[in-house]
């Protein structure tokens, strides 16, 4: 009989950063350019490919609680996660924590019509950054136009921070979630913690 008391298979998982979160929480910066860089636990990512309208999207809407986005940079909040748009029939659907997603009632809801659904939770590696400073140091290294009148809260789209290519997603005020390849997860937080650095020197006037 197996012990009850033993931990669960999440529990035991490591995320590719663990090595790094001294290193991290020393990189914090306190004071008004505040800014904090924290690799998230490990969480359960679903890729999703179907198409958005019609019956499917229907059905995929009933099992997740809330109609998947449909255009590029929305997210939505559902009952298993957020629902980050990928392109016009692609999502990956990012829960809280790594809880098991739905996903034998997500395939019945696919039923036979062109698509996929895959847990993709070692894929990719959620990045933190947080603080007033926060966008400052993005903007050290990112494309997109990050003020919040075209990137505010609840914006996600696919780019590039520091050459690394990942989803960039603005998940509340000062606070950005950076989802890399996991491959490419110590090279970004590398990047992030020394583009932080500036912010904890006095400012000259």
């Amino acid at each position: 009989m197996a012990d009850p008391t033993a931990p669960g298979p999440a529990a035991l998982r490591r995320g590719p950063l663990d090595h790094l979160s001294g290193a991290l929480r020393a990189a914090t910066v306190t004071g008004p350019r505040a800014v904090a860089l924290t690799a998230l636990p490990c969480r359960t990512t679903t890729a999703l490919r179907a198409a958005p309208d019609g019956p499917v999207g229907a059905r995929l809407a009933k099992v997740l609680g809330a109609p998947l986005p449909t255009r590029c940079g929305e997210t939505a909040r559902t009952d298993h996660g957020t629902a980050l748009w990928l392109g016009p029939d692609e999502w990956l659907l990012v829960a809280e924590d790594a809880a098991p997603a739905p996903l034998t009632a997500l395939d019945e809801a696919l039923g036979d019509a062109p698509g996929q659904i895959v847990d993709v939770s070692a894929q990719r590696t959620v990045l933190e950054l947080r603080g007033p400073a926060a966008r400052d140091v993005l903007e050290k290294g990112c494309a997109p136009d990050l003020h919040p009148r075209a990137f505010p809260p609840g914006r996600a789209v696919t780019t590039a921070v520091g050459q690394v290519p990942l989803i960039l997603w603005h998940s509340a005020a000062d606070t950005y979630r950076l989802l890399p390849r996991s491959s490419f997860a110590e090279h970004l937080a590398h990047w992030l913690t020394d583009a932080m650095g500036e912010y904890g020197l006095p400012e000259v006037d």
